[in-house]
């Protein structure tokens, strides 16, 4: 795999130095759950670690449950691993649990220095090879598949979402786009919409079906072309049948592009997402 070769590459060739950062407290909840071993992508070509996030009551009956399928699973749920902060994904779940929706969240680990290739589905030569497309192809074909066999699902579309930021922000765009028959609901948090204009190419050519649901977010403070981006893809979603009432946009004038900022969307990112009390005010 073109991944497999670059990974290769990459161990010998000496890394730009980062900040060494010192040990830092676990903080994921109690019903966070690590996947091991890593499930095996073999159309990405590596084995991915899963961080399962259950809702508090998952062990006492037989609910079934919505699942929220995230990117960057290192940096959802635990400060230790997470690169500049965590999402506290945990925390907002339990206490939208607590409201009266219990989901399941599934993180699925990034891989370092490949993050870049193995979030972009477009071709671009500064970040080839591009596998994303292959990637969301493994989210479909084996994380959701073994997610379903081995928890307490509600596997339609109408309660399976996925949200990302920054180039996971642009491949759950990718992904609801091309699978639309699997996600019906979309969290892009500060995509990376520069990579390519095939993005917006997708969106014209394949409307959303009937009762999609996309989030999207940016922080005035992301670049020059970030929140035009974003709007030019709003423009385009709205455009379509049902498009007004199926697009929220969420523009942070002092937002940045860091954990800090996607932290504080998350939450109503869900709301609006899942049709949750207070959702109504998302993308006014």
């Amino acid at each position: 795999m073109l991944l497999r070769a670059l990974a290769l590459l990459l161990l010998c060739v000496p890394l730009a130095a980062a900040a060494e950062v010192g040990e830092r407290p676990h903080t994921a909840g109690p019903t966070v759950r690590i996947l091991v071993p890593p499930l095996r992508m073999p159309h990405l070509g590596f084995a991915r670690r899963l961080r399962v996030y259950l809702p508090p009551d998952y062990g006492h009956g037989t609910r079934r449950y919505p699942v929220l399928y995230m990117f960057d699973g290192q940096n959802l749920f635990d400060e230790a691993t997470s690169y500049a902060g965590e999402w506290g994904v945990d925390e907002t779940m339990d206490a939208l649990a607590r409201e009266g929706f219990p989901a399941i969240v599934v993180g699925i680990d990034h891989g370092g220095d490949l993050r870049a290739n193995e979030l972009i589905p477009y071709w671009n030569v500064r970040f080839l090879p591009n596998a994303g497309a292959a990637f969301i192809a493994d989210v479909v074909e084996v994380v959701k598949p073994y997610v379903d066999a081995n928890y307490r699902t509600l596997p339609d579309r109408d309660h399976t979402a996925i949200l990302g930021s920054s180039f996971g922000g642009l491949a759950a765009d990718y992904a609801v786009h091309r699978y639309p028959q699997v996600f019906g609901k979309a969290g892009v948090f500060s995509p990376s919409y520069w990579v390519s204009e095939e993005p917006f190419a997708n969106a014209q050519r394949t409307p959303l079906p009937s009762g999609t649901r996309v989030y999207l977010h940016m922080g005035g403070r992301e670049g020059d072309e970030a929140v035009p981006l974003l709007q030019r893809m709003a423009t385009i979603l709205r455009a379509q049948p049902n498009g007004e009432s199926a697009v929220a946009v969420h523009v942070v004038p002092e937002g940045e592009h860091n954990e800090v900022a996607w932290r504080a969307e998350f939450p109503r990112a869900v709301r609006w997402l899942f049709e949750l009390p207070d959702a109504t005010a998302a993308g006014q």
